[in-house]
């Protein structure tokens, strides 16, 4: 899943003046062209086509102090962007991919870096700018050291902390922005103008008509922002979800999955940030919503356990421990490389307790195994593959998590065999 870029700087939008006439001068953008450090980019800007511009994401990252050590660069040249990379791919030993053919983009990866290059729409750079999406996207940085430009009005929104659309229809243009806009306005910390969500609500079902890969892979960069779960309830309560099954009463439960969450929990940043977004996916998708939106076969599942388990526990006081022996081991199994997510919304007492048990890989409940494998169990006993066979690893390995076979060392095997033995004697019997 998407890490969300980590601030690097102060924002320059907070850091400049106001008013055109003060920016004038040219400080905003010496100030772009330090944070965006282009001498570390993998091309020369220097080396690229005249009329060249930046655009979009990493210019609005870097007047909010957002870019990473490697943003994304979008580039608008003023024809031959799909032979613009090809060549550069073989000049620099990178790899071209066509997005678009029909429309000239194409996709440039080198050295760990991804440059984006699409044709100029429309007469000029300022015509382009102003078919996107919203305005804080609708930037350009001229690679020669022109001034910015900013038809649309997209810095002073910056400042002020808002996402506005550009335009009702641009929005319909592609229906995937109407979500976009939702994920973007919580992923940047800003807030969408009431106009651009009137917009956003009132064509909501238009989300319907967009590839559903391409919905999942908006939900999920929503998911793994910090405030994602505010952002997956707005986009539900919008209605934009209906369409792709979401669960209606996902908003509640979700309102509890923020990063205080996971910190409670003893959850480290790592585990944070592959299974807080997973938990709040599995909130609001089930494993059948997921299918549509083709979604992977194993996100399906995970979905699809977790809301299984979430329901068996119900309230979740009783805690894991409520559970039978039979039941208890089965979801040790089905989720034990996802357990933290499904305590990210079970009821605090004994949750961080069973996140420390679920750290230790030796824990013979958390990290169930049998004993022995089954070719020396069967060796020993005398047993073929088969049925049985299995049945009397899944009884060993419960023998074992439980406590009634040592976890490990001296007088396991023995232990284990004893114990095979006699579950076969009473199956005889």
């Amino acid at each position: 899943m998407h890490i969300p870029a980590e601030p690097r700087q102060t924002p320059i939008v907070a850091a400049t003046a106001a008013s055109v006439e003060q920016a004038a001068s040219g400080e905003l953008e010496a100030l772009l062209w330090r944070a965006l450090a282009a001498e570390h980019w993998p091309l020369p800007r220097e080396g690229l086509p005249p009329g060249t511009a930046l655009v979009g994401g990493a210019v609005r990252d870097a007047l909010l102090g957002r870019l990473r050590a490697r943003p994304d660069l979008d580039l608008v040249v003023s024809h031959g962007a799909i032979r613009l990379a090809h060549d550069l791919a073989r000049q620099q030993g990178g790899t071209c991919v066509v997005l678009d053919a029909e429309r000239d983009m194409a996709r440039l990866v080198l050295g760990g870096w991804t440059i984006d290059l699409a044709r100029q729409q429309g007469p000029d750079l300022s015509a382009d700018l102003q078919r996107r999406d919203y305005s804080a996207n609708a930037l350009a940085l001229p690679l020669d050291g022109g001034r910015l430009l900013d038809p649309t009005g997209g810095l002073d929104d910056l400042r002020r902390g808002r996402l506005v659309a550009v335009s009702e229809a641009n929005l319909l243009d592609d229906p995937l922005r109407l979500l976009r806009g939702v994920r973007l306005a919580w992923e940047l910390g800003l807030e969408l103008d009431a106009t651009s969500l009137g917009w956003i609500g009132c064509h909501a079902e238009r989300l319907g008509d967009v590839a559903g890969e391409r919905v999942l892979a908006e939900l999920e960069r929503l998911a793994a922002s910090s405030e994602g779960h505010q952002g997956l309830a707005q986009a539900l309560r919008l209605g934009l979800l209906q369409r792709w099954g979401a669960d209606p009463a996902a908003g509640v439960p979700l309102a509890d999955l923020g990063q205080a969450a996971a910190a409670e929990r003893g959850l480290g940043r790592e585990d944070t940030l592959r299974l807080l977004p997973l938990a709040r996916l599995a909130t609001l998708l089930p494993g059948a919503a997921v299918r549509q939106l083709r979604g992977s076969r194993r996100l399906e599942y995970s979905c699809s356990r977790l809301r299984r388990w979430w329901a068996e526990l119900q309230d979740g006081s009783a805690g894991l421990d409520g559970l039978g022996e039979a039941s208890r081991l089965q979801l040790q199994q089905e989720l034990e490389g996802e357990l933290p997510a499904l305590l990210l919304r079970l009821p605090l007492p004994g949750a961080r307790e069973a996140v420390r048990h679920w750290r230790d890989p030796d824990h013979p409940l958390f990290h169930p195994r049998p004993p022995l494998n089954g070719e020396d169990l069967g060796k020993a006993l005398g047993l073929a593959a088969g049925p049985q066979l299995g049945a009397l690893l899944h009884h060993l390995c419960q023998e074992r998590a439980f406590g009634r076979i040592p976890p490990a060392g001296a007088g396991q095997r023995d232990q284990a065999l004893l114990s095979a033995r006699r579950w076969l004697n009473s199956r005889r019997g």
